[in-house]
């Protein structure tokens, strides 16, 4: 489930990163971009929620190798967003994110869009997001 990242040109070893956290730092990212509704997890990640566990990495999915990571991210946008703006300021945000928390090289940021909101309760996005 670990993929491991060679630290660059010293002895000391390597560093490993899990999939989630890739997963969690993108989402994060994501998240943050005015326009993003919410990120779309399917039934799964409503499960987590509803047993008190928010789930950071929810409708992200990731690729670690050695020293690249592809990243695909399943969002709901707000209605009247301009989605190719937002889609381009996810990737840019989550690259950069990416690359400086953990030195991995971000090959591919794909969006996904699930669903468009219009409603204003952050309550029923999630249960939109949830049916998707």
């Amino acid at each position: 489930m670990s993929q491991a990242l060679q630290t660059s040109g010293d002895d000391h070893g390597k560093i490993t990163f899990a999939n989630e956290v890739v997963a969690i730092i993108a989402g994060l990212a994501a998240s943050e971009i005015e326009g993003v509704a919410a990120m779309s997890g399917g039934i799964a990640g409503g499960i987590v929620e509803k047993l008190g566990r928010k789930n950071l990495s929810k409708g992200v999915k990731v690729e670690v190798g050695e020293k690249d990571t592809a990243i695909d991210l399943y969002i709901v946008v707000e209605y009247g967003a301009r989605i190719p703006e937002i889609a381009w300021k996810i990737q840019e945000n989550v690259k950069k994110a990416v690359e400086t928390m953990t030195g991995l090289n971000v090959v591919e940021v794909n969006i996904h869009v699930q669903g468009v909101n219009f409603e204003k309760d952050p309550k029923k996005i999630e249960t939109q997001a949830k049916t998707r």
